[in-house]
């Protein structure tokens, strides 16, 4: 087997809790009293555009939530929005063991918008693991779009036999392995420190 040369990771669900998914949604909008199906909609609509670097957050708020007046003010949704992020520690230690061995490059790679990903970035002190960040919000396309496995391995210059990908999404995975991407479904970080060892990853 081709030795594995670079580690690309997704951030959310995997190195972090999720930025915007469908669990942090419906915290925001029990926190705010949102009308759900409304909000969730307008979600949908905007969420791509977000996460391509097409619409910032103060855009994506304008249109989902404050669109009509409300009883609280635009910072305090976008408070509660990055203090939702939390790390998952026993992840964080793994890439900084795999980081410290300096044996392979390391990258992320996800699906965010521009702003939750630079407070992300900088809160949690991602740069102290990863080289680049392959980001939805700066590369223009989203995960599973096979074009944003292309950038990331033309970008890092290497073959797809020497990568692998990490993710906590199925679909994402797939997507990935038709490139040629070796590919592990996040569980726990127990289980990713043996996947990566059976692929070969020294740390």
């Amino acid at each position: 087997m081709t030795k594995i040369s670079a580690v690309f990771c997704d951030v959310g669900g995997v190195l972090l809790t999720n930025g915007l998914d469908h669990g942090e949604r419906a915290r925001l909008v029990e926190k705010f009293g949102l009308d759900a199906t409304d909000f969730e909609d307008r979600h949908h609509m905007l969420s791509a555009a977000m996460e391509a670097g097409q619409l910032d957050l103060d855009q994506y708020l304008d249109r989902t939530i404050f669109y009509r007046p409300r009883p609280f003010r635009k910072q305090e949704v976008r408070d509660f929005l990055y203090a939702m992020s939390e790390a998952l520690p026993d992840s964080l230690a793994l890439m900084g063991r795999v980081e410290q061995a300096g044996k392979v490059f390391l990258a992320t790679l996800n699906n965010e918008s521009r702003e939750l990903n630079l407070h992300r970035i900088e809160t949690f002190g991602l740069r102290k693991y990863f080289s680049v960040f392959f980001s939805s919000c700066f590369l223009g396309v989203s995960k599973p779009h096979p074009q944003i496995y292309q950038l990331a391995l033309d970008i890092s210059q290497r073959q797809p036999e020497e990568c692998v990908f990490i993710d906590d999404h199925s679909l994402n995975l797939e997507c990935a392995r038709r490139l040629g991407l070796h590919t592990i479904q996040f569980l726990n970080a127990g289980q990713l420190e043996n996947d990566l060892r059976t692929l070969g990853v020294e740390f």
